[in-house]
């Protein structure tokens, strides 16, 4: 299990630590830090999956088409402009 956290520790980056108990706790922290990108990449990559055909995306994200802004009070549609 040593030369598994050794080799781990060396590919987070250079040994940093006056000790080796300082550079396994930095290893630590950068273990942590590296387990969060990968979360919230995966977290994207699957956001991006579950919306990759959406057809009627403009309705449920708050767009409105051309006869939603016509039927609002106080604005013309354009046959009332000519």
């Amino acid at each position: 299990m040593n030369k598994v956290w050794r080799i781990w520790a060396k590919a987070l980056g250079a040994k940093d630590g006056r000790t080796d108990r300082e550079a396994d706790i930095i290893a630590g922290i950068r273990t942590i830090i590296f387990i969060s990108y990968m979360v919230t990449n995966v977290a994207i990559v699957a956001n991006a999956i579950r919306h990759w055909n959406d057809v009627n995306s403009n309705s449920s994200q708050g767009h409105t088409t051309q006869t939603e802004v016509s039927n609002v009070s106080g604005t013309a549609s354009p046959k009332e402009i000519r």
